[in-house]
């Protein structure tokens, strides 16, 4: 199998491994760990787009949010040592078996043809990051999924058929891979790279299992996610940890996980670089407002949950603009937050609504910037640059131009094995408990009260006109 990507393992290939409950490693080791606990809410959070569109600085020592919450990556978290990888030491003869680099990305993943939506869609909405329901409701995610993706899939078509019928995300990604191999080798780092997706192939349990078949020593896992959610990066990190804390070989690994690199300077100068190459297609650059677009998540995801997401944000957008700043671009900027669905409030300002705001207020020339995607998908190739172009053109905006998605800009992609070999001194070992009291239930009398009155309170809860009204306006 080809390093930089993941298939399906042989039928020969054992599946899991003896437990690591006996092993008592004391941390995991994440990078920029100002990730937060989740959280059950009585409310249905759905992070989707509104198709379902398909969807670091490094360091920094241990940090609470705001509201005081624990990081969701583990118990304990370490900076990463900013000092440089000793690459030459890891390549001599006395290292050359014992050590074994590879490199994990992250995605979210996407149909790559139009029959592989409805799957996808139920993939995405069975993650209990995404939908996150009450401990009694939990029963209810998996055929919820299902009659969410299913209600979903028809729309969603529509969207990826007018992108050429898939995501292009996969095929992406793995030249984002390959191009990071490349860079690290140029830089003395001999690597494997694995992509994993979290909702559709290649999932990233077959990425670990391809890394654990491979004997890595020493894992680096890079989120292709500039900033933190839980709904995002939380999400696949957990992932991870459920593989690893079951299998002995895996739960020694050292690892070190790089949980938001928006904050990087060469990520930051990458994105300054895009936008002051697209402001000069306008006839007036310095009249353009520069609009950025992120994907937006729940309110109560940041209020309830303490994610971390919008702070991010924000910080990255003062960032790029006091780089752009620095290079005399004074240019008009504003944020707002695209793909809300559902019947939740989501971080606001929304995009659609700030375009109409903006063409009112006579604002002329506008560059889209989709500041929290690294790779075109659906959110930016339909999404931003047929739905949101048109609402501002009817709006009364003359001039539109797009700032292409990072890809596999070389500066990026210089920044991105910088990252990597810097977070290399940090790997740790990592391990959880097997299982917890809030995971297992080992009463059946309590389990089947809770299964009882669940079901109806949810037969209630469905039924209720308000769940109606809400599913026809926003999910079907």
């Amino acid at each position: 199998m080809n390093a930089i990507s993941s298939s399906p393992l042989p039928s020969s290939f054992p599946k899991s491994s003896p437990s690591c409950s006996d092993i008592r490693s004391s941390t995991y080791v994440t990078c920029h760990s100002d990730c937060c606990k989740s959280t059950s809410q009585a409310s249905l959070f759905l992070c989707s787009s509104s198709t379902y569109r398909k969807n670091g600085k490094l360091g920094g020592p241990l940090s609470l949010n705001p509201s005081g919450k624990r990081s969701l990556v583990g118990p304990t978290s370490y900076s990463v040592d900013t000092s440089v990888y000793d690459v030459t030491a890891l390549e001599s003869p006395s290292h050359a078996v014992e050590e074994k680099v590879g490199v994990l990305l992250l995605n979210l993943g996407g149909p790559e043809t139009l029959n592989d939506v409805q799957p996808f869609l139920f993939n995405l909405f069975a993650d209990p990051d995404i939908i996150r329901l009450p401990r009694l409701f939990r029963f209810l995610q998996r055929p919820l999924a299902k009659l969410i993706s299913v209600l979903r899939a028809p729309k969603s078509k529509e969207g990826y058929a007018a992108i050429g019928g898939g995501s292009p995300l996969r095929k992406i990604t793995d030249d984002q891979a390959l191009a990071l191999k490349m860079a690290l080798e140029a830089k003395g780092l001999s690597s494997n790279i694995y992509v994993g997706m979290r909702y559709w192939y290649p999932f990233t349990e077959e990425a670990v299992e391809q890394i654990k078949r491979d004997s890595i020593t020493r894992l680096v896992v890079l989120p292709l996610y500039p900033q933190f959610s839980i709904s995002t990066t939380g999400s696949s990190i957990r992932v991870i940890q459920d593989i690893f804390r079951e299998d002995a070989y895996l739960c020694r690994l050292p690892v070190s996980i790089i949980n938001s690199w928006y904050q990087r300077e060469g990520y930051i100068k990458s994105m300054a670089d895009l936008i002051e190459k697209e402001l000069q297609s306008f006839s007036e650059p310095k009249e353009v407002m520069i609009f950025f677009s992120a994907h937006g998540v729940p309110v109560s995801y940041v209020e309830d949950a303490g994610d971390p997401y919008r702070d991010q944000m924000e910080e990255c957008i003062f960032l790029i603009m006091k780089e752009l700043k620095a290079r005399g671009i004074s240019n008009e900027h504003t944020l707002a937050y695209q793909s809300r669905v559902g019947p939740v409030q989501w971080l606001k300002p929304y995009t659609d609504e700030v375009l109409v705001e903006l063409g009112q207020k006579g604002v002329r020339s506008l560059l889209a910037v989709p500041v929290s995607f690294v790779s075109e998908h659906i959110e930016t190739l339909e999404e931003i640059d047929m739905e949101y172009k048109e609402l501002a053109l009817e709006s009364g905006i003359k001039n539109w131009g797009r700032v292409p998605a990072l890809g596999v800009n070389p500066s990026f992609i210089t920044d991105l094995a910088d990252a990597v070999i810097e977070a290399l001194p940090s790997a740790r070992a990592m391990y959880a408990p097997t299982s917890t009291s809030e995971d297992v239930d080992h009463d059946p009398a309590r389990y089947f009260i809770k299964m009882f009155f669940g079901s109806i309170l949810a037969f209630i809860l469905f039924l209720s006109p308000k769940m109606i009204m809400a599913f026809r306006n926003h999910v079907i």
